[in-house]
C-alpha cells in the first residue's frame, strides 16, 4: 500500500506542476527564456535517455520472460510504437489552434488579443486530455519501480510547466484575475492523478510482468514522442538553440550518473 501511495503522490506532483507554470507567468514581469529553453531541453534529455537506456530494455526483459525471446522483442517494439501512436492521435484530434504542443507563446507581456478566454479554456481542456495517459504511465512506472518513477515524474513535471503558462496567460489577460488563471491552470493537471486512479482500479487486478512490460514500453514511446514533438521544438522556439542542446545533454548526463549510482 505504501508503494501505491508513493506512486500516486508522484503522479499528483507531476500533474499539478501546471500550477508552477502559472505562478511563473503571473509573478514575474518577464520570463527568462534562456532558463526556460534549458529546462525544456533538460527534461527532453532525461526522458529520451531514461526511455531508451532504462525503460525500453526493462520492458523487453519482462516481455521476453512472459512470451519468449522472439515474441517478447516484437511485443516490446509494438508497445513502444503503440505509445507513440497514442499521443500522436491525441495531438491530431485536438485542434491545432488550441493544442498546447502548437502554441507560439513567447512573452506574457505580448499576449494574443483575440478570443483570449476561449484560447485559455481550450488549452486547459487539451492539456487535460494530454495529461491523462501521462498520469497512467507515471503511476504504473512508479508502482513497478519507485526509483525509476522519481525521474520520470520530475521530467513530466518540467514539461508540464510551459503548458501551465500557456493556460494562465490568456485567461489572465481575458479576465484580469490571477486567481482564475491559476485555478484553470492547476485544474488542467488534475487529469494526471485521475489517470493514476483509473489505472489503479481498472488495471490492478490484471497486473503481471506481461502487462507491466507493455506499459513500460508504451511509456518509453510516449516520452520519446513528447520530447521530439514538444519539448525540443519549444525549447528552441523560446530561447537560443544552444541552450536547448546544453539542457538536453545535461539531462542525459544527470540521468546517466543517477542510474549508475543506484
Amino acid at each position: 500500500m505504501d508503494h501505491v501511495l508513493f506512486a500516486f503522490l508522484l503522479t499528483l506532483f507531476a500533474g499539478l506542476s501546471t500550477g508552477i507554470g502559472s505562478l511563473i507567468s503571473l509573478m514575474t514581469k518577464k520570463t527568462d527564456m534562456r532558463f526556460l529553453a534549458t529546462s525544456l531541453g533538460f527534461s527532453a534529455g532525461v526522458m529520451i535517455y531514461i526511455s531508451m537506456i532504462e525503460i525500453f530494455p526493462q520492458a523487453e526483459v519482462m516481455l521476453q520472460a512472459q512470451w519468449g525471446e522472439k515474441v517478447g522483442k516484437w511485443a516490446t517494439a509494438a508497445a513502444f510504437f503503440g505509445g507513440v501512436f497514442l499521443i500522436a492521435i491525441i495531438d491530431k484530434l485536438v485542434p491545432e489552434a488550441e493544442n498546447p504542443h502548437e502554441l507560439n507563446w513567447e512573452d506574457p507581456q505580448k499576449p494574443p488579443t483575440d478570443h483570449l478566454m476561449r484560447m485559455g479554456m481550450f488549452t486547459a481542456l487539451s492539456v487535460g486530455i494530454h495529461n491523462f495517459p501521462e498520469g497512467m504511465a507515471t503511476f504504473m512506472s512508479a508502482l513497478r519501480d519507485p526509483e525509476l518513477g522519481i525521474p520520470i515524474a520530475i521530467a513530466i513535471a518540467i514539461h508540464n510547466i510551459p503548458e501551465g503558462i500557456a493556460i494562465a496567460v490568456p485567461v489572465y489577460y481575458a479576465t484580469g484575475s490571477k486567481h482564475r488563471a491559476f485555478y484553470y491552470s492547476l485544474l488542467s493537471g488534475i487529469s494526471e492523478p485521475v489517470g493514476a486512479l483509473l489505472a489503479y482500479f481498472l488495471l490492478m487486478p490484471f497486473l503481471s510482468d506481461g502487462l507491466f512490460g507493455i506499459v513500460f514500453a508504451s511509456v518509453a514511446g510516449i516520452m520519446v514522442y513528447i520530447s521530439l514533438d514538444e519539448l525540443l521544438p519549444s525549447a528552441q522556439r523560446y530561447g537560443e538553440h544552444h541552450y536547448s542542446i546544453y539542457g538536453l545533454i545535461a539531462g542525459m548526463m544527470v540521468m546517466a550518473v543517477s542510474l549508475l549510482l543506484l
